[in-house]
């Protein structure tokens, strides 16, 4: 069964973060039924609007975030250690077949270095990772890119409805 967990973690300082749009975990959220678990992760955010990501590497153990796009991230192998919003920002444990949906200017970085882990990204159509370092300059620039990203059609997991309609469009239309 699906679980749904979110969570708005607020501007660290450092890292933009995102006041109006929580981070969502699915848990149990994906498919795995080939000997190809990438490729099952790939296929299923596909299917639900999100590709031109990245597949079969593991999550960069730095904070990072990207200014001007939402980044759905499913674990295909493996389990790892999840921290979000920057040193000090929640930890979660991940394994394959959960997946995050992690908003714009949201910090993320892997803290555990446990073998066997693969992940695959995706992204909304038109929206690209631009890779920002915790620190990084030009803050308030950054914080408009974060506030301007346009929300997604659809959620990466679900396609229509689910969690991004639930939580980000709600959010964003009483913000």
């Amino acid at each position: 069964m699906v679980e749904v967990a979110h969570r708005i973690i607020e501007d660290s300082g450092d890292i933009p973060n995102n006041p109006r749009l929580p981070l969502i975990l699915y848990r149990n959220a994906l498919t795995l039924a080939t000997d190809d678990p990438d490729d099952d992760v790939q296929r299923a955010f596909r299917a639900n609007g999100w590709s031109d990501g990245w597949r079969g590497q593991v999550i960069f153990p730095y904070h990072h975030y990207h200014a001007g796009a939402h980044e759905a991230v499913g674990i295909a192998r493996g389990r790892a250690t999840l921290q979000f919003g920057g040193p000090g920002g929640p930890v979660f444990e991940v394994e394959a077949g959960d997946a995050a949906l992690i908003p714009a200017g949201v910090g993320h970085c892997r803290l555990d270095d446990e073998p066997g882990l693969s992940a695959v990204g995706a992204y909304p159509p038109g929206q690209r990772p631009d890779l920002k370092r915790e620190g990084e300059t030009a803050r308030e620039a950054i914080r408009e890119a974060v506030r301007k990203t346009p929300l997604p059609a659809t959620d990466p997991v679900t396609g229509a409805g689910g969690p991004v309609f639930e939580l980000w469009r709600r959010g964003r239309a009483t913000a």
